[in-house]
């Protein structure tokens, strides 16, 4: 069994097909059926179903993915420590939802990197799902989310609640009648809550599933959205946009999951984690 042969299994379970793992990877069809081939003669299993579709796991490949994606992450972060230039001692890898950089995220970046000068740092911004297989993979030692969903040898704490506050670019925009309203998916407890509060409102015509992108609309366009407070700091100071006080606000608790060995490794983590909460 090698490295390679793992890589490839994954990229195959996660593009659906031999052919769309074989394009990401820039290799041959070929080469990714023998790769697979020989991963399977390893381990006398069948590993995958394959179909005119495309493929499917196997329960062997099922039980196989999770310790794959360990395996890989592991060997990431093995070429990255061997590699380290002189002067760094360690790596961090940090894992963090692509909402939350602006805000907490930045503040867990700044503060190791002015309070760890023997550390090198690695940031890789995802979504809930990506960060989980990162997480599980080995892949990242801490991960900054809005999911607080953690497996056996992880750790979970809440620290602080993001407010979703209704903005505009216009201080006497109407709250439930806005047309220029801009929808904002913040994911299924979001959605429900909303729509809760609106019940009658209608649908938005203009929808993001991320404030990056409709705060961008807002500065551009003009309109009214829920973001988080954190954002738009700045613009709230410089009149761009404007609170509208009498919108209900929605909380969006913020965690970071971390593995049990990285307390262990970095005592002064857990100091960290007590000075990043959203303000």
């Amino acid at each position: 069994m090698n490295i390679v042969s793992l890589h490839t299994f994954i990229a195959i379970v996660d593009m659906g097909s031999l052919v769309r793992a074989s394009e990401k990877m820039n290799v041959t069809q070929s080469t990714v059926t023998a790769r697979l081939k020989i991963l399977e003669q390893d381990l006398g299993q069948i590993l995958l179903n394959r179909h005119k579709s495309g493929t499917t796991l196997t329960p062997a490949g099922s039980k196989l993915l999770r310790y794959a994606r360990v395996m890989t992450g592991l060997w990431r972060q093995a070429q990255n420590e061997a590699g380290l230039p002189d002067g760094v001692d360690s790596l961090f890898s940090f894992g963090c939802h692509s909402d939350l950089w602006l805000g907490p995220g930045k503040r867990i970046f700044d503060g190791i990197l002015s309070e760890q000068p023997n550390m090198a740092l690695s940031v890789y911004q995802g979504g809930a799902h990506e960060l989980q297989d990162w997480m599980v993979s080995g892949w990242v030692d801490v991960v900054l989310s809005y999911t607080p969903t953690a497996r056996i040898g992880q750790q979970v704490h809440q620290i602080a609640s993001d407010q979703l506050v209704l903005y505009s670019n216009r201080p006497d925009s109407p709250i439930a009648y806005d047309p220029g309203y801009v929808f904002v998916d913040y994911g299924e407890e979001y959605r429900r809550a909303h729509g809760e509060a609106y019940y009658d409102a209608g649908t938005a015509k203009i929808s993001f599933d991320s404030p990056v992108r409709a705060h961008e609309y807002l500065l551009e366009r003009g309109g009214s959205a829920y973001l988080p407070s954190y954002m738009v700091a700045a613009d709230l100071a410089e009149g761009r946009l404007f609170v509208l006080p009498r919108a209900p606000v929605f909380p969006r608790p913020v965690f970071i999951i971390s593995h049990d060995t990285t307390a262990q490794k970095w005592p002064w983590f857990d100091d960290l984690i007590k000075r990043v909460s959203v303000p």
